[in-house]
């Protein structure tokens, strides 16, 4: 079977409503829960579930289309078991599993869906490339429910889709940090100049011994190269062992001349 139940005006809506998901303020829990919901519609209201994983690799649950899915989707992750798992690990869909028959390959995973009344699964990696970011279960409830070869290819577009979407967001996140850390160091480097330039005129040497002294004080008294100089740059007198001047060093000779 070939053929696709999705139309594709249905489906051009979704991937627009998804897109636009990924613009100004962006929310992960709403666009996940986007996602989970427009797969289901897209699938006739077959029951989604939506995993990511942690910084640790971990799958963790993140959102469903219904409070059945939600409790079967924690009972795989508590579990270490189920098709999410797999999709996860092997970065392929896991298509047509039918769970009266796959206690072998999920023995606590299979009979507990089943139990709440699923009859088959399919899981779909979350993934660009190489990297795998989570997987989304679509349960069925019907008896032979399967997904047509071209529904399994739009579902998994729709999952790469939206894991495009959330590796951009998490690199654009990264970058403001890592700007924010830049712009951070390049404020500290201005107030270390002035710092340098503040001592050097206290202490009437130069600016390189200036730092010198600065970066001998902070090690000295365990303080931060930063801090030290903000204090110095708004209240040199905090810092009188810094910042008093000192008469130029005189070697004491003894009688005979020597030093």
């Amino acid at each position: 079977m070939t053929t696709t139940t999705v139309s594709a005006q249905r489906l051009a809506r979704v991937f627009v409503e998804i897109a636009d998901t990924l613009v100004d303020e962006f929310d992960l829990i709403e666009f996940l829960q986007l996602l989970a919901g427009r797969t289901a519609d897209l699938l006739d209201a077959s029951p989604v579930g939506l995993l990511l994983a942690d910084q640790h690799g971990r799958l963790e649950f993140m959102a469903a289309s219904d409070e059945n899915v939600k409790l079967l989707e924690l009972f795989q992750v508590q579990n270490h078991e189920g098709p999410c798992l797999d999709a996860f690990r092997t970065g392929t869909p896991v298509v047509n599993a039918d769970l009266r028959q796959a206690a072998d390959r999920w023995p606590l995973f299979a009979p507990q869906a089943v139990r709440a009344g699923f009859r088959s699964v399919h899981a779909f990696p979350l993934r660009l490339r190489a990297e795998r970011i989570g997987a989304m279960n679509v349960f069925s409830t019907q008896v032979g429910g399967r997904l047509a070869d071209t529904d399994v290819e739009i579902v998994q577009a729709l999952a790469d889709v939206a894991s495009i979407g959330l590796l951009q967001e998490r690199a654009i996140s990264r970058g403001e940090r890592l700007s924010e850390q830049l712009q951070g160091a390049l404020n500290s480097r201005i107030v270390i100049e002035q710092a340098k330039g503040a001592i050097a005129q206290a202490r009437g040497v130069s600016v390189d011994e200036a730092f010198t002294l600065i970066r001998d004080y902070c090690r000295s008294n365990n303080l931060r190269l930063g801090e030290v100089s903000r204090i110095i740059t708004t209240d040199l007198g905090r810092l009188p062992g810094l910042g008093t001047r000192t008469a130029p060093h005189v070697r004491h000779r003894g009688p005979d001349g020597a030093a």
